[in-house]
């Protein structure tokens, strides 16, 4: 087992259950248990420590650098705060969540996925896209598919995911990162519009999976993708603001707003 500590603004069921990452499931005990890197891991809080259990030593690193731990949050949610009192009230309430560092592959298509979807249900053609096509790890659970692996299907390969019309685009996004049309790892440093352009070269993908894609598999926290939620949040809390207008940490600022207007539907009642 890993121990991190001490750990302040880690929330784990506002980070993993947020609509960030899509194999995360809360256990009774309010661990959280998943696979990220083809790694099966429980994860749990206790007093200010974070433990890892199913990793060793050797994966240190990895896990410090998927929640994030090197980066102050503390000190960006106070220079958040600073730009609008509605923010300054967003990033209070979901203080807890931090930006994942996921697997780039991994988080393009499940952002794919996520089109037009619920969490719920993007869990599911998710974790059926595992079972069927990711390789088995020891306690049982799947790791996601390679692109190299995913190439190889055909369009009615993907039919027992269920997943509609995104399977058309989970294989064209398969064959293009394969075959190098698309190259993952220039989006981790290209300029912003660059990169985005980049990922818009598949098919399905507009500006939206783009940005989530850089944010949540690049770690590009520059990124601030819009989806509905978002577009009413800043017509109602944030009139006259964009997104630049949030800055350096304007992902983060996506994540405080995201998950506070969508615990307040009431905000909205009148939109």
């Amino acid at each position: 087992m890993l121990r991190f500590e001490p750990i302040t603004d880690l929330d784990l069921a506002q980070t993993l259950d947020c609509g960030q990452s899509f194999r995360w499931t809360e256990n009774p005990d309010h661990s959280f248990s998943g696979v990220a890197f083809g790694r099966s891991v429980t994860v749990r809080l206790e007093n200010n420590m974070l433990c890892i259990e199913g990793a060793d030593e050797g994966d240190r690193a990895l896990w410090s650098d998927y929640f994030d731990l090197s980066l102050n949050y503390g000190a960006v949610r106070e220079q958040l705060s600073a730009l609008h009192p509605v923010l300054k009230e967003a990033s209070g309430y979901a203080a807890g969540i931090r930006i994942l560092r996921q697997e780039p592959y991994e988080a393009l298509c499940t952002f794919i996925i996520s089109q037009n979807n619920n969490i719920k249900r993007i869990k599911g053609i998710v974790q059926r896209l595992c079972e069927n096509f990711g390789e088995q790890l020891a306690d049982g659970s799947f790791a996601f598919p390679s692109a190299q692996r995913m190439a190889a299907l055909l369009v009615e390969d993907l039919a027992p995911l269920r997943a509609g019309f995104r399977a058309k685009y989970l294989i064209d996004a398969a064959r293009k990162v394969s075959e190098g049309e698309v190259d993952l790892n220039r989006c981790f440093t290209l300029p912003y519009e660059e990169a985005r352009a980049e990922l818009m070269k598949i098919k399905g993908v507009g500006q939206k999976v783009a940005d989530c894609t850089l944010l949540f598999g690049m770690h590009r926290i520059e990124a601030f993708p819009l989806d509905v939620w978002m577009k009413r949040a800043m017509a109602v809390c944030f009139p006259g603001m964009s997104p630049g207008d949030f800055g350096a940490y304007a992902g983060i600022a996506q994540q405080y707003i995201f998950h506070y207007s969508r615990m307040h539907p009431n905000l909205f009642k009148k939109t």
